[in-house]
């Protein structure tokens, strides 16, 4: 299975496909998790995951264990934004850890690299 991957640096924000081979090592991740972007073809970066979403377009939160899919009672936050003040709503949302049913991983940069992405990923296509 293979994944895209979203970096975000401050304002700018990159897309990268992974294929299969490298994908393998991403599975078993979890939200908070860091790890070489490398992977990515970003040498000497580091990213930390902070969410993403799966096949369905559930989207991942950090409070659900495991790669499971459920439904939970929000108020707010990842996955549900209120319209009234107090209104809660069921909703499905998926667990914080990659697994193969997961399409996009949502990622920040926490260490640059010596060279800018943009120049990184136009040398990788």
């Amino acid at each position: 299975m293979a994944f895209k991957v979203v970096i975000s640096e401050g304002e700018n924000s990159h897309q990268v496909e992974v294929e299969a081979a490298e994908s393998k090592k991403l599975i078993g991740l979890k939200i908070g998790d860091e790890f070489d972007a490398s992977l990515v073809g970003l040498t000497g970066y580091q990213v930390k995951i902070t969410g993403g979403s799966d096949k369905n377009g559930f989207a991942m939160k950090k409070d659900v264990d495991g790669p499971r899919r459920m439904k939970s009672l929000l108020s707010k936050g990842t996955g549900f934004r209120p319209v009234r003040a107090g209104e809660r709503k069921r909703k499905t949302v998926r667990g914080n850890t990659i697994s193969d049913e997961i399409v996009q991983i949502n990622t920040i940069v926490t260490k640059k690299g010596e060279k800018a992405i943009d120049e990184l990923l136009e040398s990788s296509e």
